[in-house]
């Protein structure tokens, strides 16, 4: 079942897809694309993962992780369907990345990934938006290259696992502006989804309603104010967002992050 939740004649509502409309609780239909969307989840927290597919690693030249290379999306990144995205004045370079979020479904810890699957309520589509500016040391927390508001669209759906046969085979693309940027397949994932959920268990309690971001394939590119990002994962419908440039009165941005493996003193 495909879930969503929205705003519709000032309601907060409820609805799952049925026939290309969202039924909500009373039982009316809503046309999906005259609704303005909410998040699928409220998540207490957002953990996404860094290089976990080979090309896209490649595609930065930086170092493949030997254990799943985990970051915070903080919650004040998070924007539904349909929702702006504030590009950052002076950021040199913003892209996209188009990936499968993974809904836990109840609570886990000391998860063993043979029973991994077993916590997952289902799954959505997450776009992890980065000024790859700061973002040149994977091995850092890329808190100012991932964390600003507005960089962690969500949506539109919350598609139940029951629905998806297999998380590990499905096509991820990327579209700006009607152009395919990015193309791939959860497949290429290095560490798989019951991997990540047992690695991040064993030290901390993932809740129920966190989502996990599992990282993108290769094929980012640059987005500019007035683009429009249109992401898809197979079976997940489809995410979209446009851009728009950060307010005047807004500092720009200035200076980058060291090169991976450079001390810079701090």
């Amino acid at each position: 079942m495909k879930y969503a939740r929205f705003i519709a004649g000032g309601r907060a509502l409820n609805g799952h897809l049925q026939e290309g409309q969202l039924i909500d609780a009373a039982g009316v239909a809503h046309d999906p694309a005259r609704v303005q969307f909410r998040l699928p989840v409220d998540p207490p927290k957002v953990i996404a993962l860094a290089l976990n597919y080979n090309d896209h690693a490649g595609e930065l030249g930086l170092t493949q992780p030997k254990e799943p290379a985990l970051f915070w999306k903080p919650n004040t990144t998070l924007l539904p369907h349909g929702g702006t995205v504030i590009y950052p004045r002076g950021a040199q370079f913003m892209h996209y990345e188009v990936e499968l979020g993974v809904i836990i479904g109840r609570d886990a810890r000391r998860v063993k990934a043979r029973d991994a699957l077993d916590y997952v309520g289902g799954y959505t589509i997450g776009n992890d938006l980065v000024v790859r500016d700061y973002v040149t040391n994977t091995f850092r927390p890329p808190m100012r290259g991932k964390g600003w508001d507005t960089f962690g669209p969500l949506g539109p759906y919350y598609v139940t696992a029951d629905e998806i046969a297999d998380p590990h085979n499905l096509r991820l693309t990327a579209h700006v502006n009607g152009e395919l940027r990015q193309e791939g397949s959860t497949a290429d994932m290095i560490f798989s989804i019951p991997e990540l959920i047992e690695h991040i268990s064993r030290f901390m309690t993932l809740q129920k309603d966190d989502v996990i971001l599992t990282g993108t394939p290769k094929g980012i590119s640059h987005v500019r104010p007035g683009d429009v990002m249109t992401l898809e994962v197979e079976g997940l419908g489809t995410l979209q967002n446009d851009i728009q440039e950060e307010d005047e009165g807004a500092e720009p941005i200035t200076g980058q992050e060291s090169k991976e493996g450079e001390w810079d003193g701090r």
